[in-house]
């Protein structure tokens, strides 16, 4: 019988004895500011671009840990560290945060991405909530007000689709904004929040939803219909789960177990869809017709989509003591563990192929950085404690 305890346990060691220290160890610029994130297995410098999504989360990283694990002064200072270097140079003339800048700081690529804005917005919320700097918590703030401002043409002139003619909205926005809404509760406020927590669940639950399959679809028409498209076919299991925790404390703030319920069965629907059988782990993309996908790397094994439904069902176990939840997250966590977990230099493999086996050696690049993984240890820890 598996002791929860003991499982909680060896989370917080992995977070603390082995992923958190290969940050700190590797990724510090002390040069020219921020953080260095392309980072191969051993922690050397692949290259020395700096993209500003991933420094947001990487200071949302340390001042999560300096709130919530320990007030160590060095991840502060991390966090301090990075926030520099994003404010001398992350902006352009609107405010907007640009997607990537060279090593020391000037911009390489445009602010297309609101997702850089996002994560800045996280990590200087995060920052603010630790330190109690005007700077962070004014920036952050700004930040966030022009990410509604721009929630429904996000890209703006950089959208390269034809106006008109297929008019498509996608999943990832109105997901984020779930969790981001609530990171920054301390600064936007209550009111904010709840006012954007309806239109963000129906948004979620009901518009990206399809009934027919049980599943969430990335893009929808704008009236919510289903496109028979590439991008409107699109399933990204792992998107659906990681939102699907995201609801969970939402329908737990309010106290609403129908809510709670719900979100359970659309993570254990996404779970068996997107479980390979033969091979074992999580499909990256899959089309909801069985026809083919555009994106190659339909079948590869990443670490985000992994760790975010070791999350979900902590979460959906602790929350509603479903022994479904349990089953799966214990197949989840053996998968898991035994595949990217590296206890010789530190941190884990982002990409494993179909069969499991580690693709690329890489600990970080331009989409993985210091986040998902030891956010993910952190929040299973944290909830198994309290079982």
């Amino acid at each position: 019988m598996v002791e929860m305890k003991e499982v909680a346990e060896r989370y917080k060691r992995e977070l603390l004895d082995n992923v958190v220290p290969f940050w700190e160890k590797h990724s510090i610029d002390k040069e020219l500011g921020g953080f260095l994130t392309c980072l191969d297995r051993d922690g050397s410098v692949y290259d020395t671009d700096k993209f500003m999504w991933l420094q947001g989360r990487q200071i949302w990283t340390m001042s999560t840990l300096y709130d919530q694990v320990e007030a160590r002064a060095s991840w502060k200072d991390m966090a301090i560290h990075g926030a520099d270097f994003m404010l001398k140079n992350g902006r352009d003339e609107n405010g907007d945060w640009y997607f990537a800048l060279d090593r020391a700081g000037k911009p390489l690529v445009q602010a297309y991405n609101i997702f850089s804005d996002c994560f800045a917005s996280m990590g200087l919320g995060a920052l603010y909530k630790i330190t109690g700097k005007e700077e962070y918590g004014a920036v952050a703030l700004k930040t966030f007000e022009r990410i509604l401002e721009r929630q429904h043409n996000p890209k703006g002139k950089y959208t390269k689709a034809y106006p008109g003619t297929r008019n498509l909205k996608g999943f990832s926005l109105p997901m984020i904004l779930s969790n981001l809404s609530l990171e920054l509760e301390h600064i936007v406020g209550s009111t904010t929040v709840d006012t954007l927590i309806d239109d963000v669940i129906h948004e979620v639950m009901t518009v990206f939803y399809q009934e027919e399959t049980g599943l969430i679809m990335e893009s929808v028409n704008l009236d919510g219909s289903f496109s028979d498209t590439f991008e409107g076919r699109l399933v990204n299991p792992g998107h659906t789960i990681e939102a699907m925790w995201f609801m969970m404390d939402l329908a737990e703030r309010r106290k609403d177990k129908v809510l709670m319920n719900r979100c359970v069965e659309i993570a254990l629907r996404a779970l068996d869809y997107g479980w390979d059988k033969e091979h074992g782990g999580i499909f990256y993309f899959m089309d909801i017709l069985n026809r083919p996908v555009q994106q190659l790397e339909w079948d590869q094994k990443l670490w985000w989509v992994h760790v975010e439904a070791l999350v979900c069902m902590a979460k959906a176990y602790a929350y509603t003591g479903d022994e479904r939840c349990k089953a799966w997250f214990l197949k989840l966590d053996d998968y898991t563990f035994n595949r990217y977990s590296d206890p010789q230099y530190g941190e884990w493999y982002g990409y494993l192929n179909r069969q499991g086996e580690p693709l690329l050696n890489l600990k970080g690049g331009k989409w993985k950085g210091c986040f998902h993984v030891p956010r993910a240890l952190l929040k299973v820890y944290q909830t198994l404690e309290k079982l």
